[in-house]
């Protein structure tokens, strides 16, 4: 290779203009600031869903046990007063079942997710009172957990 060669290469123009590429890296941390928000959003709609579910099955248990506790007593008002507590948890009492002692309850809950939209959560619980083992079913000593 000659001499006029090897300092012709030297004094070429780069291929690569830096200045085309000054503004990318704001551009970088735009696209990775959204998907952030976007995972930080989905992580948000599923915690509140969870957390919904949750008050709706515990809006259910105690509606039922209320229910239970007056199912003998007054089997009229059992099912009014399972109205009332589910209306003070927020929950909407869809049905309430007595057979004797047990009562069995069911609760909705409506929610509204980002993307999603509306939607109805239900829940459903059974209380009465517990049944005592009989001597064959129960060994002294043993637990029945």
């Amino acid at each position: 290779m000659t001499r006029w060669h090897t300092s012709a290469k030297k004094h070429r123009a780069p291929t690569f203009d830096k200045r085309a590429d000054r503004g990318s890296a704001t551009l970088w941390g735009v696209a990775l600031m959204g998907l952030l928000m976007a995972v930080a959003t989905a992580l948000a709609t599923v915690g509140s869903v969870r957390v919904a579910r949750h008050h709706v099955h515990d809006a259910a248990d105690l509606s039922a046990l209320a229910a239970a506790r007056l199912a003998l007593l007054d089997p009229r008002a059992a099912c009014d007063r399972a109205k009332t507590v589910a209306a003070k948890n927020g929950a909407h009492l869809l049905q309430c079942t007595l057979t004797g002692e047990i009562a069995d309850v069911r609760t909705s809950l409506t929610i509204t997710l980002p993307v999603l939209g509306t939607r109805t959560l239900t829940g459903r619980a059974r209380a009465g009172p517990g049944g005592y083992p009989t001597s064959a079913e129960h060994t002294p000593g043993a637990y029945a957990g």
